[in-house]
């Protein structure tokens, strides 16, 4: 089974009567840190088995889908540290560009001030201070979830060691031509007043308005439509489909740009489509990522008309309004010049904010830096195509291949303050010049550095391999790279995920960053309802641990985590795993004030009971079960069988129907009293990942062993014993029939009844009194009168009911049901004898129809049962 510990095990008056997690997690966690269980060393022979925390921002608190991730790396990581691997869980934060600096320029604004008045460098120590007083809160949150990081090793994606990594990597692609600068179309926040990324922009529907408007004067007259009719001032051409007869006459001509004093041509491009609308697109270059690729295969000159704060730079009367005044008075202009042809208000369409101050992105031509990422994203295509990385699970890949497959060049710049600083110098006669981070950036009158800051996700691509001490070759990074695993949201898979495995690729010659990626869902409420303070249904995880302890929402957690897919989660459900840890707790102080022991080897099996041989078979089942579902990640799998095996087996029958022996004493006692040592001591390490302080606690307690965090991963010893499996079954049936038999006479779960077994011949003759104990059924005694007899699993059950119930209020009330049932079969039938009904019902209709048709007359079956069990009166 597993090893004995050979230690004394303590005196259950040692566990409180009932369990109360605040008084338990906090002073345990400390505990584990102290004694250094999670800390991993490079140099240990152990087989090394590593996992990164996927960064939390700096600005963050504890949210559910943290808990959730946190929850399923912890499990992964403590299984495999008792399975005897050197295990590092390494752990970190990101300083978050925009969202750091949008903190601290709220604070300054407080104080009437802005980033500005400070300056750059004294801003930039303004953020660190605010990082050393109020960042990074969400480190003491998670050491109350429990997770298991090696917090020595603690990173910061700003910290001098990372801020290295991302100088060499940056030269490093410079160097090979894989950096370019350019003016391109991207993502602007006019608030934030930087580029952002993909990632960063949340699209929602919005109320607009579509307006259908006239270019071009009587037979050149084209409409064309558009939401952001501010953008018409910058437009350089309308494009329609080549083949596209109705506007053949116009392709290659000028046609007058109302409000303007400009003409522009109509061009011919595949990109449109001529079932949407008109068939005709206007075309703005330097104010639409679609547009500015028709303007470079055809040339169209990107004229810029808005400036950084999306306020209007074209000369004339809109100079100076802000897009959303210009785009009003530009209607109103057009319809007074007759050239409205159609508003459609509102019009609902899909519209991109920033993700941090929630404005909505206005798409800019802008001059910024890119990674050339084509040979990049061939090589994290083909890492995962040959077989170096498995996505799990495997239907992901495909979205994987989707995105790298199509990857467009990365824009990685930002103009903010607060990030990695692009580490290029500009000369005074236009030089341009990168430098490394033991190189010495030129000097002399007008050279200057770039000002702007890489994309957060530029360092936290390099995450799995900076941590380790990247670029340098230290003992870490031989030990701990790659990664075992990346456990991660499929939210993320084309952000994050892409990056690292360009980045690991590129970086360490051609070994990606993990051998697995491991993806799972998003947290939504029991709905199935996305969880959002707009929603009124976002929940802080602190609050249901404070309220049932960090156990009950990990369990939750993991309890619903299959591959992939989206985790509903209510707190009536952590509500149900407080009592599944309540049930361990008492039932394990039940057990060991009844004699279970880890002490000695365990008993010959001729010497075991065969629900002592039943048990044990099951645990090693359990075990072989579990180990399977945490090599496939399948982390709901193998919670449901940890807590069916330890609520229903263990404790609702193993535990149960070994009372009478434990009552009875003597050396059958002590022999179940070992083997319910011994399962107890594997149940608790297998729930011990998923569910670690109470089960630790118990653990200690049962075993006197130091902790389960540093003890052995049980294996299966292969024992099964089928025979026993058959004989508890027997039992099982027969016990259950006969509850559900006392349950449909109205009787009380305590109340005792006469009965007379005849289990002679059958299997479960050792087990009478066992049934007697779980079904609270008397010796016959005298005068014993069988009102009914109940044939179950090759045995006889005969129950004196005389005296135990009112049979002509029960015969009754059961005969009033049963009209009740056969009233609801008359009806349903003729319904769905219908011909005329049927042809007008919706399915659902007809099918809810159905479902109470055989409902009831699975009542009418039970009730005429029942009315035949009952005594005659």
């Amino acid at each position: 089974m597993t090893e004995n510990t050979q230690q004394q095990t303590a005196p259950p008056s040692e566990l409180p009567t009932q369990y109360a997690p605040a008084e338990v997690e906090r002073p345990l966690y400390e505990r584990w840190v102290e004694r250094g269980y999670f800390e991993a060393d490079a140099k240990s022979e152990k087989p090394p088995f590593t996992v990164v925390i996927p960064p939390p921002n700096v600005t963050g608190s504890l949210h559910l889908g943290h808990a959730f991730e946190h929850t399923l790396i912890d499990a992964l990581t403590r299984r495999k540290r008792m399975q005897g691997y050197e295990t590092l869980w390494q752990p970190g934060m990101d300083h978050a560009g925009i969202a750091t600096q949008n903190v601290v320029e709220r604070e300054l604004a407080k104080e009437g001030k802005s980033r500005h008045d400070l300056g750059r460098e004294t801003f930039i120590e303004r953020v660190w201070q605010w990082k050393g007083e109020s960042g990074g809160q969400i480190s003491g949150q998670m050491r109350r979830l429990g997770d298991g990081v090696a917090w020595s090793r603690e990173r910061f994606t700003m910290d001098e060691g990372l801020s290295k990594a991302v100088q060499t990597i940056f030269k490093k692609l410079y160097d090979d031509e894989l950096i370019y600068r350019a003016e391109r179309i991207i993502n602007w926040c006019p608030r934030c007043l930087t580029a952002i990324s993909d990632i960063e922009v949340e699209y929602q529907d919005d109320d607009g308005e579509l307006v259908s408007m006239k270019y071009g004067d009587g037979d050149d007259t084209i409409v064309v439509a558009t939401t952001r009719a501010e953008t018409m001032l910058g437009d350089t051409a309308v494009a329609v489909h080549p083949d596209d007869e109705r506007y053949q006459h116009l392709i290659g001509k000028q046609i007058k740009l109302p409000l303007t004093n400009r003409t522009i041509p109509v061009v011919p491009d595949t990109h449109v489509d001529p079932e949407f609308g008109t068939g005709a697109v206007k075309v703005t270059p330097a104010h639409d990522p679609n547009d500015f690729e028709i303007g470079q295969r055809h040339n169209l000159p990107s004229l810029t008309v808005m400036d950084e704060r999306a306020v209007i730079t074209a000369p004339g009367p809109f100079e100076g309004l802000d897009r959303l005044e210009a785009r009003s008075a530009i209607v109103g202009a057009l319809r007074a010049e007759g050239r409205i042809v159609a508003e459609k208000r509102p019009y609902l369409h899909s519209v991109g904010h920033c993700s941090r101050c929630k404005t909505t992105i206005e798409p800019r031509l802008s001059m910024q830096w890119w990674v050339k990422v084509g040979p990049l994203a061939k090589a994290a295509g083909d890492a995962v195509r040959d077989g170096r990385v498995k996505i799990h699970p495997q239907e992901m890949e495909k979205r994987y291949f989707d995105w790298v497959d199509n990857l467009h060049d990365w824009c990685i710049s930002r103009q903010l303050w607060w990030g990695h600083r692009i580490p290029v110098w500009y000369g005074p006669n236009g030089e341009i010049v990168c430098v490394g981070p033991d190189e010495q950036p030129p000097t002399g009158e007008g050279w200057h550095q770039e000002t702007d800051v890489l994309d957060t996700w530029f360092s936290s691509g390099l995450w799995p391999f900076s941590t380790l001490g990247w670029p340098e070759q230290t003992e870490s990074l031989a030990k701990f790279y790659p990664n075992s695993v990346l456990v991660t949201g499929y939210d993320i898979l084309f952000f994050w995920v892409a990056r690292m495995m360009m980045f690991g690729l590129y970086a360490m010659d051609g070994t990606p960053p993990f051998h697995t990626i491991a993806l799972h869902g998003m947290v939504r409420d029991q709905f199935g309802k996305k969880m959002s303070k707009s929603f009124g249904n976002a929940v802080n995880p602190l609050d249901w641990m404070d309220k049932y302890g960090s156990d009950a929402l990990r369990f939750t957690l993991a309890r619903g985590a299959n591959p992939g897919v989206d985790v509903p989660i209510g707190e009536d459900w952590v509500q149900g795993s407080r009592n599944f840890a309540n049930k361990i707790w008492n039932a394990t102080r039940f057990a060991l004030m009844n004699g279970a022991t880890v002490e000695g080897e365990l008993p010959p099996v001729e010497k075991m009971s065969a629900t002592d041989r039943w048990i044990l078979s099951r645990l090693n089942k359990t075990v072989a079960e579990v180990d399977a579902n945490y090599e496939d990640f399948q982390f709901a799998k193998l919670s449901e069988a940890l807590f069916h095996f330890a609520w229903d087996e263990v404790f609702d029958w193993y535990v149960e129907l070994s009372k009478t022996t434990f009552f009875a004493g003597g050396e059958q006692a002590k022999v179940s009293g070992r083997v319910l040592g011994e399962v107890l001591d594997v149940m608790l390490r297998l729930l011990h990942p998923v569910v670690p302080f109470v089960t630790d606690t118990l653990w200690t307690t049962l075993t006197g062993g130091e902790s389960l965090v540093v003890a052995d991963w049980p294996a299966d010893s292969g024992f099964r014993d089928e025979a026993a499996e058959r004989e508890i079954e027997l039992v099982q049936r027969v016990v259950t029939e006969v509850r559900r038999f006392r349950s449909d006479q109205g009787l009380q779960p305590g109340q005792k009844v006469p009965a007379r077994l005849t289990l002679d011949g059958t299997a479960l003759a050792p087990h009478e009194a066992a049934i007697r104990q779980l079904l609270r059924l008397q010796p016959e005694g005298e005068g014993f009168h069988a009102t009914a007899s109940l044939p179950v699993a090759g045995a006889t059950v005969a129950l004196d009911l005389s005296g135990t119930i009112d049979v002509e209020a029960e015969r009754k009330r059961l005969t009033k049901d049963l009209g009740a049932a056969q009233k609801e079969v008359a009806q349903a039938t003729a319904k769905l004898g219908n011909e005329a009904f049927l042809a007008k019902a919706p399915d659902n209709v007809v099918d809810k129809i159905r479902t109470r048709l055989a409902k009831a007359e699975e009542d009418i079956a039970r009730i005429n049962t029942q009315l035949g069990n009952l005594p005659e009166s």
